[in-house]
C-alpha cells in the first residue's frame, strides 16, 4: 500500500522524513563540493599533420621505403609513447613537479593517457584498407593552456622527426645492402673467372673449343694419310709398270726415284701417326674437363645474371636514397599548429556542486519514499478508509508529551501535525 497518494501526503512523508532527508541530501552536497575542489581544470590542444605523398611519380622514381603508412606510423607512435622517451618530455618540461609523490611509472602512465595520436584514412583508399593515411592529429590534455600546447607541438615535433629518420635509415639500409651485394658477387665471379683460367691453362686449354680444334685436327691426319695411301699405291703400281715397259736402265733409274717418294711418304706417315697418337691420349681425358668446364661456365652464367639484378635493385636504392635525402619523399607536415585553449574542457566546478546537490535531493527523497513503503502504516482516517472501505468511528490523536521546543523544520511542518502525526485509529 502506498502512502503517498496526493500532495498534502507528500508534504507529510517531508516532514516525517525531514531528517533523514537533510542528511542525505547534506552529505551528497559536501560530496560534491570536495568533488569539485579537488577536480582540476584541463586544457586541450592539437596539431594537425598532413602526411603529403612523394613528389616525384612512383613509376618514375620508386621510392625503397616499402609498406603501408598506417604500420609506419604506428610503429612511429610506440617509439614516441617509449618510457625514455616520455620521461625525457617529462623532464624537458619539468611536468607533475608539484606532485613530488608521485613515482616515474604514475608519471608516465598519466601523460600516456594525457596524449593521443589519432590518424585518418585517405580518401578513396578502401576505408584505410590499403593503410593509406591523409591525416594525424596529435592532441594533449594539461592543467593549462600553455602546457597543453607545448606537449601537443613537443609529441608532433618528434613525430615527424622519427618519420623522416626511419625513412632515412631505411634508404639508406637498403644501398648499403645492396652495394655490398653487388661488390659480393663481383669478388665471386672473378674467383670464378680466375679459376676457369687456371683450368684452362693447366689443360693446354687456352682458347674456347680447344677440343673441338683437336678433333678437327685428327681428322685433317686421317685424310692427309689417306690421300698419302692413295698416293703409295699410285707409286708402287708406276715402279711395276715400268718394270715391265721400260729399259733396265731407265726402269732401274725410275724404281730409284720411287724408292725416294716412298720414303718421303712414310717419313710423312710417320710424323702424322705421331701427332694423331699425341692428340687422341690428350682427348681420353677431354670427358671430365668438359664436365669441370661446363660448371665453370654454369657457376659464371648464374653469378653474373645475380650481378645483373643486383646493379639495377642497387641503382633503384640510389634513387630511392636521393628522393629521402632531397626531401623528395612522403613527409609529414604541419598544417594546424598546436594553439592555445581560451577555456578548460572540463565541467564548470559550480555546476558540478549544483547538479550533485540536486541527484543527492533526489536519492534522498527516493530513499525516504523506499522506507516508508517499507513500514505501510495506516496512519489517517483517511487512509483507512480509502483502502479498508472503513469509516473509523473516532479518530484518536497521539499525545507528543516531548519539549515544546521546536525547530525550523518542525515549524514549518508542524501546522499539519494536530490530525496528520500518527493518529490512532479507534472503530
Amino acid at each position: 500500500m502506498g502512502s503517498v497518494l496526493s500532495l498534502a501526503d507528500f508534504f507529510d512523508l517531508l516532514r516525517r522524513r525531514a531528517g533523514l532527508i537533510v542528511f542525505l541530501t547534506g552529505l551528497g552536497v559536501a560530496i560534491s563540493v570536495v568533488t569539485a575542489l579537488e577536480q582540476r581544470h584541463l586544457y586541450r590542444s592539437a596539431e594537425v599533420i598532413q602526411v603529403v605523398q612523394a613528389k616525384v611519380a612512383g613509376d618514375l622514381a620508386r621510392s625503397t621505403v616499402e609498406g603501408s603508412a598506417a604500420r609506419r606510423l604506428q610503429s612511429i607512435e610506440q617509439r614516441v609513447m617509449a618510457r625514455d622517451s616520455v620521461l625525457e618530455i617529462i623532464a624537458l618540461h619539468g611536468l607533475y613537479a608539484d606532485i613530488p609523490a608521485m613515482t616515474p611509472n604514475e608519471k608516465i602512465q598519466m601523460l600516456r593517457s594525457a596524449v593521443r595520436i589519432d590518424n585518418q584514412a585517405a580518401a578513396g583508399g578502401g576505408n584505410g584498407r590499403d593503410g593509406a593515411v591523409s591525416i594525424l592529429t596529435v592532441s594533449a590534455e594539461m592543467s593549462s593552456a600553455l602546457l597543453a600546447q607545448q606537449i601537443a607541438h613537443e609529441f608532433a615535433a618528434r613525430t615527424i622527426a622519427l618519420s623522416r629518420e626511419t625513412r632515412l635509415e631505411q634508404a639508406r639500409e637498403t644501398l648499403a645492402f645492396f652495394t655490398a651485394r653487388e661488390e659480393t658477387l663481383r669478388a665471386q665471379v672473378s674467383r670464378v673467372e680466375d679459376a676457369m683460367a687456371a683450368f684452362r691453362r693447366d689443360n693446354d686449354l687456352a682458347l674456347p673449343g680447344t677440343l673441338s680444334f683437336r678433333r678437327d685436327e685428327i681428322a685433317g691426319i686421317n685424310q692427309e694419310l689417306l690421300t698419302i695411301a692413295r698416293e703409295r699405291i699410285r707409286i708402287e703400281r708406276a715402279a711395276v709398270q715400268a718394270q715391265q715397259t721400260e729399259r733396265q736402265a731407265t726402269a732401274v733409274r725410275k724404281l730409284a726415284d720411287f724408292n725416294a717418294e716412298l720414303e718421303t711418304l712414310d717419313a710423312q706417315v710417320r710424323l702424322l701417326e705421331s701427332r694423331k697418337v699425341e692428340l687422341e691420349s690428350s682427348i681420353e681425358t677431354s670427358p671430365q674437363i668438359e664436365r669441370q668446364l661446363g660448371a665453370y661456365e654454369r657457376e659464371q652464367e648464374q653469378l653474373r645474371a645475380e650481378l645483373d639484378a643486383a646493379v639495377a635493385r642497387r641503382t633503384e636504392a640510389e634513387v630511392g636514397y636521393r628522393l629521402e635525402t632531397q626531401g623528395q619523399g612522403e613527409q609529414l607536415t604541419v598544417i594546424e599548429p598546436a594553439s592555445m585553449s581560451d577555456y578548460p574542457f572540463t565541467r564548470s566546478r559550480t555546476k558540478l556542486v549544483i547538479a550533485g546537490a540536486m541527484v543527492s535531493g533526489v536519492l534522498a527523497l527516493l530513499a525516504a519514499f523506499l522506507l516508508d513503503l517499507m513500514n505501510p502504516v495506516m496512519r489517517t482516517a483517511a487512509h483507512m478508509e480509502r483502502d479498508l472501505g472503513i469509516k473509523p468511528v473516532v479518530s484518536v490523536p497521539r499525545m507528543d508529551t516531548r519539549s515544546k521546543r521546536r525547530g525550523i523544520l518542525r515549524r514549518l511542518f508542524g501546522r499539519r501535525s494536530a490530525h496528520r502525526s500518527h493518529d490512532r485509529t479507534v472503530f
